[in-house]
């Protein structure tokens, strides 16, 4: 039997000004994100699309979720090959295109600063050898693996 996990969040729309969506500019996109026992996030459309900048868009919260699983499995991946991970940090992009009232995702590239500890005498790992570890990570992230556009990885090595 195959093992399911199961996940829930409330949004709650928070932009009626009065007239509810009446028109097209009548209505605020400013909303609640909750999850039981977590902190409440406030989100948006984004700008472009009459949203509050100062608040959290949907295309953020996507690639935020691409990142971010791509760090966890990473981090797991080189506890899997014995490498001491003391630092990651990620600058992830993505490209988003409009085709008529709707878009799609086409890409996303993440760009993980990956910063191992080696003792010293010992090798770290060559280039090759450190992106088929980002590649062994992208086929562990269920969320990567979840969506109908490509990822990439530009993953830079610091050794301490």
């Amino acid at each position: 039997m195959t093992p399911e996990h199961h996940y829930s969040v409330d949004v709650e729309w928070l932009g009626n000004r009065g007239t509810g969506t009446s028109h097209y500019r009548d209505y605020g996109r400013q909303g609640l994100l909750t999850a039981a026992g977590k902190h409440d996030i406030e989100v948006s459309a984004d700008k472009t699309f009459h949203g509050d900048r100062d608040r959290w868009n949907p295309e953020e919260l996507l690639l935020a979720a691409l990142a971010e699983c791509h760090m966890l499995s990473f981090l797991h991946v080189a506890v899997l090959h014995g490498l001491v991970v003391t630092a990651y940090t990620d600058a992830a992009t993505g490209t988003l295109v409009q085709q008529g009232d709707g878009g799609r995702f086409t890409s996303a590239e993440l760009h993980p600063v990956v910063t191992l500890a080696v003792a010293e005498g010992a090798a770290s790992p060559s280039e090759e050898e450190f992106a088929a570890l980002h590649r062994e990570a992208a086929e562990k992230c269920f969320i990567a693996n979840s969506v109908n556009f490509p990822v990439g990885h530009s993953p830079r090595l610091v050794v301490a």
